[in-house]
């Protein structure tokens, strides 16, 4: 929450004198560090810190919740638009819980992406956890053997976000397939989530591929979006 707070306080104050193409880019950039903060403290502030659930809520819950899967023999993917989140969250995974792990970024080779596909489509290798990119795993792939799909951050598009969803939901499923959406509460994922929600008739005319619909706001409704609610911090 402080981190959060500082880099609020630091575009409150470059906002004022910023224009055109330069407010944009600087409003961009702000989203994506808010993001990162509510990921994880060690994505923003890459300083090698420990990626642990105790610095982060998400990873907290998303343990949690993968534990009860796990216990259930069900299977899950796991989407992140930062592939070095993906490659934190399959260490942790495989070390810390032991699970049958996947990760598959755009760096993935094809023939190693068939494998991990075939792997983890297999009933016989057990329930597992498959990560994917957003963008590399979002389309062409059917992972019907998962019946849980977490998008442990959002992409603030639902098109985006439902075609990765979609890859549980493929011809094949015969199960009921559950999708969580991870939302920081008090920040500025909660506002945006409830901005898609009250929009999501219009969306597809509002909202582009990536996040520059927000940038079309003034600056007092960008600062309302960004600023923590200190009152979320304290109930949790």
């Amino acid at each position: 929450a402080s981190l959060y707070e500082v880099v609020v306080q630091d575009v409150v104050t470059q906002l004022e004198d910023a224009e055109g193409i330069q407010r944009q880019g600087l409003m961009l950039s702000t989203l994506m560090k808010l993001k990162q903060i509510c990921n994880h403290p060690m994505q923003f502030l890459q300083d090698g810190s420990a990626f642990t659930p105790e610095r982060s809520h998400k990873l907290e819950r998303i343990s949690e919740m993968l534990e009860e899967a796990m216990e259930q023999g069900d299977s899950v993917l796991v989407f992140t638009q930062f592939t070095e989140i993906g490659e934190h969250l399959e260490r942790y995974l495989a070390k810390e819980k032991h699970y049958k792990t996947h990760y598959l970024h755009g760096g993935t080779p094809r023939n190693k992406r068939e494998q991990m596909i075939s792997d983890f489509q297999d009933p016989e290798t057990g329930p597992g956890v498959f990560i994917l990119s957003l963008k590399a795993g979002g389309v062409g792939i059917t992972l019907t053997q998962a019946n849980h799909v977490f998008h442990f951050d959002r992409w603030w598009n639902p098109a985006v976000e439902n075609q990765a969803t979609d890859r549980a939901f493929r011809i094949g499923q015969k199960k009921n397939v559950f999708v969580h959406k991870f939302v920081t509460l008090g920040t500025l994922e909660e506002r945006i989530d409830q901005m898609i929600s009250d929009k999501q008739k219009m969306a597809d005319s509002i909202v582009g591929n990536d996040e520059s619909w927000l940038t079309k706001l003034d600056n007092q409704a960008f600062k309302e979006l960004i600023a923590l609610n200190k009152h979320s911090i304290m109930e949790d």
